[in-house]
């Protein structure tokens, strides 16, 4: 075992990700061997969505530490992850992204989370010939850009959107909403699908607003808002401006209650909100709370004994990760187009998640969506709707 990942092994979270920094910092640690294959990582490692990126991390590094603790890939090669930080942001990914291709050892990266980051970096790695999994990234337009490389593990927009609309029009009954959206390629492509079903259902759009992403004062916005009465406001975008507007809302005395997609599905949500402020808050998410399949049990347990309690996105990045591992098993060689066909050859890959296939854009299929509502502080899940 590497010394990081010694190191890392026995780090609190915070610490954890104080270490992922250092590795940037000093970037000679983070070199290849000559026994070793790259796999890279692109996330958001800092920031104020760090601690989504961070469980996407760990949930990679514990599926190459699995995968090197069983030995070798093939001949003497083990596996070395790359984490690299693209901060949520496209120029950040296009970055992350040309640094993986130009380095001959990479052979495939896990990333990127945000649907904004993968799109920019995708034209990059399908250039590079350089498989991409992403284990978070939805927006529906990400696999129709033509790019071959291009793989993810979750549901898209068009699954879990309509998902949402649905159960807030017919098992909530609530027939007029505001949205709110984030304006980023995952944010508004969600309220605009969300939007879209609701609609055509029968329910009334009040307003559909975008903020900015860093925006810190809602309240003229959250004004209006509360002038017309919405029975439910759905937001597109990630927690940390959920947060925000969350807060502000209760203060305004806004009632009605708040929901969105997987970017709000994140302990940390709770943390900055209060768990007075988020309570009553629905969520959807891709699949089902992990600590409920029998298949994840073994890595939740691994996982939250190591790091505390898992991450969202953590099970689809350890998933993500071995779909591209065992792909290299079967490629035999350091060879990135072997690499890719045996990817896109994955047959009910038997993930913690789930059995896992692509289709011919590199969607996963039959991915299900998970219906949660926090209660108490928590997530609660209410109900599984399989496509």
């Amino acid at each position: 075992m590497r010394f990081e990942q010694k190191l890392l092994r026995y780090l609190p979270r915070a610490w954890a990700l104080f270490f992922v920094i250092f590795l940037f910092v000093f970037p000679d640690f983070s070199y290849a061997k000559d026994d070793e294959l790259v796999i890279g990582l692109a996330a958001p490692l800092t920031g104020d969505q760090a601690y989504i990126g961070l469980g996407v991390f760990q949930g990679a590094w514990m599926a190459v530490e699995d995968a090197n603790t069983r030995g070798p890939v093939f001949g003497d090669k083990r596996i070395r992850l790359e984490p690299l930080d693209d901060q949520h942001n496209p120029t950040q990914a296009v970055l992350a992204a040309n640094k993986l291709a130009a380095n001959p050892d990479a052979i495939g990266v896990i990333g990127h989370f945000n649907s904004s980051c993968t799109k920019a970096a995708a034209a990059i790695y399908h250039e590079a010939r350089i498989v991409q999994i992403s284990p978070g990234s939805t927006n529906p337009e990400i696999s129709r850009q033509g790019f071959d490389t291009f793989f993810r593990v979750c549901a898209t927009d068009e699954v879990q959107a309509p998902t949402a609309a649905a159960f807030v029009f017919s098992k909530l009954g609530l027939k007029k909403i505001a949205i709110l959206d984030d304006q980023t390629t995952y944010g508004k492509g969600l309220a605009d699908e969300f939007e879209k079903k609701f609609s055509l259902l029968g329910g009334t759009v009040a307003q559909h607003s975008g903020i900015t992403q860093g925006e810190k004062d809602f309240t003229p916005l959250l004004t209006k808002i509360k002038s017309l009465n919405p029975e439910l406001i759905f937001y597109g975008g990630v927690y940390p401006e959920l947060a925000l507007l969350i807060k502000q809302s209760k203060k305004l005395g806004l009632t009605a209650p708040w929901m969105g997609g997987d970017g709000i599905y994140d302990v940390t949500l709770i943390k900055l909100a209060t768990p007075e402020h988020c309570e009553g808050t629905y969520a959807t998410m891709l699949g089902v709370d992990p600590h409920s399949l029998p298949a994840a049990k073994d890595f939740v347990t691994r996982y939250e004994a190591r790091y505390g309690e898992i991450g969202s996105f953590s099970a689809y990045a350890y998933d993500a990760t071995n779909v591209l591992i065992e792909a290299l098993r079967r490629a035999g060689k350091k060879d990135r187009e072997a690499v890719l066909s045996e990817v896109k050859h994955t047959k009910d890959f038997q993930g913690i998640l789930g059995k896992i296939n692509f289709d011919s854009k590199g969607d996963a299929v039959g991915r299900s969506v998970g219906i949660f509502k926090i209660e108490k502080g928590r997530f609660k899940f209410l109900e599984e709707v399989k496509p």
